[in-house]
Order: structure tokens, then sequence, then C-alpha cells
């Protein structure tokens, strides 16, 4: 992206984000929390896995965010019997012609909501991990590049469901972060009630706030947001953190670290600010690092949760206090 792309200052990138999360929370009710992590998976330019209980708005989370945000949106069910080419795309012969053609699949498109992808065997959840980390798409040799923005929204069922496939390490690693919902409180879930009775219909409508155009330009501003050394060694430390904790068999690797400084830079925004500070570190460290994190067996049996792991390593690794540049600014740090 060029220079043009970057000159949106960091408070109209925040004032669009909260316009966004207003729109979108106009359908999703409450759990604001939860919607603000996933708009900064996608302004990050990554992609959001929703774990969670079935029926709790993950779906409906997703579509809505594509009207917001009006991007092209296409859904796709994954299912036991679903092949790679279900995915990508695949050659088919065309008689008037007389050659093979590529016929373009799902995965073609600004948003793709992957939904239920650990219903699926291994071997198609797979398929998805060269368009999330490469943004291209390989058929028959020949590769295709996706159309920017691409992110995928997946969603997934807790693993003891039956009929779950756990999604391999390498998948899980490519989502920038994983978030929950939860169930909603009382008064929350009669809202939802209230509204269906309100609009007299199922679906609802959400009017774009930006476009494509403008979503690439608020992604390309973030790289204006200014990361402190202290604060960068803070986010190496907390990764590193996970490797030595004794209930952890295989800690974060350095694309955990790549999420939290994309992360934060995103948190950064959303506090008004075009610099980061450690407790916007904090507040994405869980969503950041939990899922790229292999407990032990024996922490499995005890039902330790990663998140909890990751609480740990923030208590026990020291925030930075420092005012200086960071020293890929221009004329180095400020001592």
């Amino acid at each position: 992206m060029n220079d043009v792309d970057r000159s949106m200052p960091a408070a109209e990138v925040g004032r669009l984000a909260r316009a966004v999360l207003d729109a979108v929370g106009t359908v999703v009710v409450g759990k604001r929390d939860a919607l603000e992590l996933v708009l900064a998976g996608i302004l990050a330019g990554g992609h959001v896995l929703l774990e969670d209980l079935p029926g709790l708005g993950k779906t409906l989370t997703a579509r809505s965010f594509a009207q917001a945000l009006g991007l092209d949106f296409r859904r796709l069910q994954f299912t036991p019997d679903l092949l790679p080419a279900d995915v990508t795309g695949s050659f088919l012969y065309d008689q008037r012609n007389g050659d093979f053609a590529f016929r373009a699949g799902p995965v073609f498109t600004n948003l793709l909501l992957a939904d239920e992808i650990n219903r699926t065997p291994p071997k198609t959840q797979s398929a998805l991990l060269e368009a999330m980390q490469e943004k291209q798409v390989s058929v028959e040799g020949v590769t295709y590049k996706l159309d920017e923005p691409f992110h995928v929204l997946a969603t997934a069922n807790p693993i003891e469901y039956e009929g779950t496939y756990p999604l391999p390490e390498a998948q899980l690693d490519r989502f920038l972060l994983r978030v929950s919902f939860g169930y909603p409180e009382h008064d929350e879930e009669w809202e939802v009630l209230r509204r269906r009775m309100g609009r007299r219909r199922e679906e609802a409508e959400i009017k774009p706030v930006v476009d494509a155009a403008t979503l690439r330009a608020m992604q390309a501003a973030l790289e204006d947001v200014v990361v402190e050394d202290s604060v960068g060694r803070y986010i190496v430390a907390l990764t590193a953190a996970t490797r030595e904790h004794p209930s952890v068999l295989v800690g974060a690797s350095p694309r955990g670290s790549l999420a939290l400084l994309l992360l934060a830079r995103v948190r950064a925004v959303f506090g008004g600010r075009d610099y980061v500070v450690p407790e916007d570190v904090k507040e994405v460290a869980a969503p950041a690092l939990a899922h790229r994190i292999t407990l032990r067996p024996e922490m499995w049996l005890r039902r330790v949760d990663p998140a909890f792991v990751v609480g740990e390593v923030l208590e026990g690794t020291p925030a930075p206090a420092s005012g200086a540049l960071p020293s890929y600014a221009a004329g180095g740090p400020r001592r």
C-alpha cells in the first residue's frame, strides 16, 4: 500500500471502528468486548476463530461484520464429507471450448465464514492454510491470488462435542486470535427476543459503515502506531514465558509475538492513541496466545484452561514503564 493509503490518522481509524461496532451492536446484543476483539483481528489483517457452544451468535457476528464493513461475504458450512476442492475450487471441463476451466470456490471472497470448521477432517481444514497465510490458492499447479482484504472468520464447537476434529496446531497458529462469547445475561437474552419481534422477520440487515477500500486504509494506518522498544521486548518476554511454563508442552511461536504486536496496535487506536502501552498488550494476551499453547496431558485431565496459563505468565512478567522512542523511528531511541 502506498503512503496515501496510510494518511488516515489514528483518531479517524478509532472513530470508524467505533461506528462499525455500534452498527454490529444493533444486531448482536451485548458482548461489546468480544466484538471489539473480532474487529481488532480484522483491522490487524488477520483471521479470527470464534470458539463457543452452538447458538451463541457466532455466525450472526460474522455476517454482521461483513455487512458493516461493506465486504463481499460467503459462508461455507464445513461437514465431514467436505472436500478440499469444495473450498478452493476446481477445474471443470468446458464442452463449448473443449478445455478445462477453473471454477473458483467460496474462498474467493473478502470475508469467508468457515462455519463449524472443526466438523471436517484435517485434510479439508488444511485447504485453507495457504489461503490464510499466503492470500493465494494453488489448484492443479496453478496459483490464484485472492483479492484484498481477505479474512476468515471461523466458528468452532468445543472439541468435546461429538463429530468434531481437533484443529491442527499449524492451522490454529494461523488464527490471529480466538474469541469466545459465552451465554448472554438475562436482560441481553430478552433484548434479543424483543428486537426479533420488533423487526418482524428473522434476518437483520446492517447498512455498510465503510467499504473495502476504507478498511484497507484503516489497516494501513495502523502501521503508524508507535511501539516503543521496551514494549516490544515485553511482548517477546510474554511469548517466551509461555514456552517455559511448567504446565506447557509447547509454547507460543514467534507468530504469537507478532499477533500481540498487531492486536496491541489496534487496542491503542481504540483507546484514541497512536502509541502502544503495556496495558494494550495485556488486554489481548489471552485471546492472542491461549490457542497457541499445547498443555501437558496431565493438565488436560485437570481441566486447566490455557488462558489461565497466560494469566499466570502476565502476573510473572514485569511490565515496562518507559518514555523512550522506538529504535526503528527516525533518530533512534530517546535516552
